[in-house]
């Protein structure tokens, strides 16, 4: 059974989501040969810089706004599986109904975001032929970084790098770090199965799911995500929160600490977008709380104040001690006071 009608999404996203900006064919096609290039060139800066031996990389995929909606229903479809299977014994007429309306929802937040994301690196992807699961895939979306270049008016060239910066640090970090990949996918996935899908429960997600909206609306910082959730997932996604907050804020430590060197605007570049993250209308804002992208925000903010903490006190060869297995990455808590991660973690070792 299906928990989400996966081509409806596919289909209302595509329908939905907003025309990227006016480029001539010439220029879309430089665009895309001037992102993979990138895409390979900060790579070798990400690597000598982070000091992470990871698998030389492909170059990036580069989509439009429709190919980034169907890249990510493949992956969600890998990642919500173990919830499909647990679904199986609801009756069918439920799980028809739910799907088609589960589908018209993630297609419009498919829509909403998909004019927004610049890039990311894809985590998990359907088997190829063969049957194994690929180690991921960077996804770049040319129309959104060209559409962020013109409306920050920042120089292309250094843009384009300084995303590609940012992106090819999880891809570093995820092909460079064993483990690090199947223990996010083991967290989601003890998310999932920790799902109470009785309908009384699932009646009780519904009214805090309103709540939220509600809060939302009045300026408060609910947020779906936070709302529905049972208890037993407060505690894996807390852990899930913190891998994650340290990630992103790796991914922005290390796009501003290389930029100097090889992106010449980085200062004008950085002040300017972090304007733009900031911005937006009331509406955007709001459906940005709701969405969780306004925790996203925070994450970076916090896990690159973490990271630079550690690799000022303690060297860049000691902040990668926390790439040594789940038992040294930082809680929440010590996300926060990077300090208490130092005393457990370094003065130990």
């Amino acid at each position: 059974m299906q928990v989400i009608d996966w081509d409806l999404a596919v289909a209302t996203g595509v329908r939905l989501v907003r025309p990227g900006p006016q480029v001539s064919r010439e220029e879309a096609r430089q665009a895309v040969l001037e992102l993979r290039r990138l895409s390979r060139d900060a790579e070798g800066h990400v690597r000598e810089f982070t000091r992470i031996d990871s698998a030389t990389p492909e170059a990036a995929t580069v989509v439009d706004r429709p190919g980034w909606i169907r890249a990510n229903v493949e992956g969600f479809r890998v990642v919500l599986e173990p919830l499909t299977q647990k679904m199986s014994n609801m009756p069918a007429v439920v799980g028809a109904v739910g799907s088609r309306i589960t589908g018209l929802e993630v297609g419009a937040v498919l829509a909403f975001l998909a004019s927004r994301v610049l890039g990311q690196y894809e985590l998990f992807l359907p088997p190829d032929p063969s049957g194994e699961a690929p180690t991921g895939r960077l996804t770049l979306v040319a129309p959104n970084i060209v559409h962020a270049e013109r409306e920050l008016g920042v120089d292309p060239r250094d843009f384009r790098l300084w995303v590609c910066l940012h992106e090819e640090t999880h891809r570093v970090q995820f092909t460079g770090v064993p483990w690090l990949r199947e223990y996010v996918r083991g967290q989601m996935t003890e998310f999932l199965l920790a799902s109470e899908m009785d309908l009384t429960t699932l009646l009780e997600r519904l009214r805090a799911a309103s709540d939220a909206v509600a809060d939302a609306f009045r300026g408060g910082e609910g947020n779906l995500i936070e709302a529905i959730q049972t208890p037993e997932q407060k505690a894996v996604l807390d852990r899930v929160t913190a891998v994650m907050t340290l990630v992103e804020g790796h991914g922005d430590y290390v796009m501003d600490a290389v930029g100097p060197s090889v992106v010449p605007s980085v200062a004008e570049i950085r002040a300017k977008f972090q304007r733009r993250r900031e911005g937006g209308s009331r509406m955007d804002q709001l459906v940005r709380r709701l969405l969780g992208i306004e925790l996203k925000m925070k994450q970076y903010a916090e896990g690159s104040h973490f990271v630079r903490t550690v690799v000022d006190e303690a060297g860049m060869e000691s902040f990668n001690k926390v790439w040594t297995s789940p038992e040294t990455l930082p809680d929440r808590a010590e996300i926060a006071d990077p300090h208490a991660w130092m005393s457990r973690v370094l003065a130990s070792a």
